[in-house]
C-alpha cells in the first residue's frame, strides 16, 4: 500500500488528509473514495482540466501523462511541472504528498 498525504484545501479538505491506496488506482479515486471532492467536469474521461492537482512528492512513482492528458493539462490553472489530472495518475510504490490547487477551470476560490 502507498500512503497519500492530501495537503489542506480551504474547500475541499480543510485539515488535510492522509490516506492508503493500491498501485493503479487513480488519485482522483483514491480522493473520492476518502470523501475529497475534487471537482471532475468530465467525469474522469480525460476531457477537461478540473481534476488538476500537482504532486508535491512522489511524482516520478506515477505513470507518465499520456499527449491528451497533456493537452488539457495546458489548460489548467496554476500549471506547474509536478502537475497532473488526478484521473489520468495512477498511484505507483513511492508515497505521494498531492497539493489541490486553490483554483481551477470551474471555480475562483
Amino acid at each position: 500500500m502507498t500512503q497519500i498525504i492530501f495537503l489542506p484545501h480551504e474547500k475541499f479538505c480543510p485539515d488535510g488528509l492522509v490516506t492508503t491506496a493500491e498501485a493503479g488506482q487513480s488519485i482522483l479515486d483514491v480522493a473520492h473514495g476518502v470523501r475529497i471532492p475534487i471537482e471532475t467536469a468530465c467525469g474522469g474521461a480525460t476531457a477537461g482540466g478540473t481534476c488538476h492537482v500537482i504532486i508535491r512528492e512522489g511524482f516520478d512513482s506515477l505513470n507518465e501523462a499520456d499527449e491528451l492528458e497533456e493537452d488539457y493539462l495546458d489548460r489548467a490553472w496554476g500549471l506547474e511541472p509536478q502537475s497532473r489530472l488526478s484521473c489520468q495518475a495512477r498511484v505507483g510504490t513511492e508515497d505521494l504528498i498531492v497539493e489541490i490547487p486553490r483554483y481551477s477551470l470551474n471555480h475562483a476560490g
